[in-house]
């Protein structure tokens, strides 16, 4: 039997197993060496099929529970959705078929399984790709649907499903003219300033990427330092600065940067992305928490529950459950609280998180406020091109959700507020 496919199937369904049952990310995977034995065409292909059975896992689900008296071990049943999301995708059935099976009968313990594995795979590829279309949009598990409905409301939470379940095309912020790069790469430039390329390859064949003239970063994540507004010769820290796209931005604009992480091999990417783009920083592994110095200007981009990129990462609704959002959040107030210490008089902060939680933006802006006698919010610093009025929230943020620019693709859920030290 032939073993095309199979590689690429057999890593997809081992990511799910790692991911449903033990909680892992999918970028902990990958960084650990999880597909480092595929060529790079498989390891993209497993990814991908990964994070499309992710994103359509309540509907395999569906599907799948007619023709199961009971389910089976993990394993097969992530073959099975495997293959019941790439059947419903338009894949061949005797590819998609004949790979499942042979990827479950050359397990140890599992082997016996094959006959099911068949019977069922057929029985989807007869009725699936037709029934796939009429359900809904998957839903996020309740741990996390239950906040974001009550943040919300239930068109919002059902509008952001649909945003997630489309995923995300690729973004990128050009070092110079977004124009020029929208034309070399074939994509097209969004409101803001951003360059989006809906249909990519590897990303690393794309013109401009060897020669440093852009960099992949989401155009709701491009936009705290356009708020910040760098100018030309100011001494900015970026704290939390890993993997760089904010740090390379602020760097762009001519500021004199501090960037600073507590994770080496974080660190180590944002060096080669300022050695690929010609840019320059100055790079400190650090807790953000013990830096010390003098700025005219901060930019926090604070750990959080990273809930606004599940566009992107589907894998974080299942592999996490809610129980770090505590610590998260007494981490980000300690942050802005040191951060402000750093803060010359008269000087400006900006605080964001990728997160959909108020709690982890709003709250923690207007609970700050209340902390600090000598801290403003600046809601003239959103007044940027593309960024609407609609987007700004109570207390003088903007709020972004996937669901804005839905008939361009979307966005990263993130908040993001503008602060002014008086004096």
């Amino acid at each position: 039997m032939s073993d095309t496919g199979v590689p690429a199937r057999r890593s997809a369904v081992y990511l799910l197993d790692q991911i449903l049952g033990e909680g892992r990310l999918m970028s902990e995977l990958a960084s650990a060496g999880a597909l480092d034995r595929l060529a790079p065409e498989e390891r993209a292909r497993a990814q991908r099929l990964a994070m499309d059975t992710l994103r359509g896992l309540e509907r395999a689900d569906r599907l799948l529970q007619k023709h199961l008296s009971k389910y089976p071990p993990l394993t097969v049943r992530n073959a099975l959705r495997v293959g019941t999301v790439e059947l419903c995708q338009g894949a061949a059935a005797h590819g998609v078929v004949n790979a499942m099976v042979q990827l479950v009968s050359r397990h140890k313990r599992l082997g016996h399984l094959k006959g099911l594995t068949n019977a069922v795979l057929r029985k989807v590829a007869q009725e699936g790709p037709e029934a796939w279309a009429k359900l809904r949009a998957p839903r996020l598990p309740k741990w996390l649907r239950g906040p974001l409905l009550e943040a919300w409301g239930a068109d919002a939470m059902g509008a952001m499903e649909v945003a997630h379940f489309a995923g995300a095309p690729l973004d990128l912020t050009a070092k110079g003219d977004p124009a020029e790069v929208a034309q070399k790469t074939g994509g097209v430039l969004l409101p803001t300033g951003s360059v989006r390329v809906m249909e990519s390859g590897q990303v690393s064949s794309m013109p401009g990427f060897g020669t440093g003239e852009w960099w992949v970063q989401d155009a709701a994540a491009a936009l705290p330092v356009q708020v910040l507004a760098p100018q030309k010769g100011e001494r900015v820290l970026d704290l939390c600065a890993a993997p760089g796209g904010k740090t390379m931005q602020l760097a762009a604009a001519g500021a004199e940067v501090t960037a600073v992480d507590d994770s080496k091999v974080r660190m180590a990417r944002v060096s080669e992305n300022l050695a690929r783009t010609g840019l320059t920083a100055e790079l400190v592994v650090q807790d953000a928490r013990h830096h010390q110095g003098t700025y005219d200007a901060i930019l926090l981009d604070a750990p959080c529950s990273a809930t606004g990129t599940i566009r992107r990462h589907p894998d974080l609704p299942f592999a996490k459950d809610g129980s770090e959002f505590a610590a998260l959040i007494r981490l980000q107030s300690e942050l802005i609280d040191h951060a402000w210490s750093l803060l010359k008089p008269g000087g400006r902060m900006v605080f964001c998180t990728c997160s959909l939680l108020p709690d982890e933006g709003e709250v923690q802006v207007q609970e700050a406020l209340a902390r600090h006698g000598d801290m403003l919010v600046d809601v003239f610093a959103l007044e940027r091109p593309g960024v609407e009025v609609s987007w700004r929230s109570e207390e003088g943020g903007l709020r972004l959700r996937p669901d804005y620019w839905a008939d361009l693709g979307g966005m990263d859920g993130f908040y993001i507020a503008c602060l002014r030290k008086s004096g």
